[in-house]
């Protein structure tokens, strides 16, 4: 017998080939697809989504656990940066109304789109990517990546969009008071094409709070997380971010907990099936 914890040798021996239990295999298995759910999303998810990934699977589990069995793994999201805190005021515009005025929820796809434009940083110079966003379902529906921060970089992306969408009515266009959307190519663009502009105070971004939003998803799981040698390396992963996981496959909260391609295909269905 082992003295020093006073049982048989056969029962330690026994003890050491004994199978893990139900429970423990369960946790295993399921912090495997946890995991796999946390790659899948570019490592950017956390446990609620998470949880829903594992719902969709045909997963029987509730919050509280897949919380654990993630914390347990190592498994969390990235954290965003915080804004410092401060007033964001601003002056209206004194060219264009600013007729979406926060009315963010949408309950029609092409009734209003947001667009701006940020920088991403390379080895070769910043590349500057202009993007458009349906408010319906928040699908990125136009997007243009150039060296160079001129209106034709909006203008392609606005041009993406109506390609895409073909709208039928007349869509609400808003951005921010930049340069590119006062252009006279910009109004002459809009004219053509049946969209109505509407545009954010000066200097507060909360009135384009969406594509606000976008840009900080954008950089927070994929930009900072890398180093572009040149513009065309930083065009692909953006390229893939928007068409290959943001569109399909990133899960809204405003959503349901659906993609924007999801979404849109859902409501699609259950309006013809009425």
């Amino acid at each position: 017998m082992c003295r020093c914890l006073r049982i048989q040798p056969s029962g330690f021996y026994a003890w050491l080939k004994a199978p893990l239990s139900g429970r423990a295999k369960e946790d295993a298995r399921q912090t495997g697809l946890i995991r796999q759910a946390w790659n899948d999303s570019g490592k950017v998810y956390g446990y609620r989504k998470l949880h829903d990934d594992l719902l969709d699977q045909g997963e029987t589990c509730c919050p509280n656990r897949v919380a654990r069995l993630a914390r347990l793994a190592g498994v969390k999201a990235q954290i965003g940066y915080k804004r410092r805190p401060g007033s964001y005021g601003g002056k209206p515009s004194v060219i264009v109304d600013n007729t979406l005025d926060r009315q963010f929820d949408v309950e029609t796809p092409d009734w209003v789109w947001v667009t701006d434009i940020t920088y991403i940083r390379t080895l070769e110079g910043f590349a500057y990517l202009a993007v458009v966003i349906d408010l319906y379902s928040r699908r990125v529906v136009g997007w243009a990546m150039q060296g160079r921060q001129t209106t034709d970089v909006v203008l392609q992306a606005l041009l993406m969009a109506v390609w895409r969408r073909k709208p039928k009515r007349k869509v609400l266009i808003h951005s921010d008071q930049g340069s590119q959307f006062t252009s006279m190519d910009w109004a002459a663009f809009l004219r053509a094409h049946n969209l109505e502009h509407s545009m954010s105070r000066r200097g507060n971004c909360h009135d384009n709070a969406v594509a606000e939003s976008f840009f900080n998803l954008l950089k927070r799981e994929r930009i900072r997380r890398k180093t572009y040698k040149t513009r065309a390396q930083a065009r692909q992963d953006v390229f893939d971010y928007i068409e290959m996981f943001y569109n399909p496959k990133r899960k809204h909260v405003r959503n349901g907990m659906l993609s924007p391609v999801e979404f849109e295909r859902q409501k699609k269905t259950s309006t013809e099936g009425v």
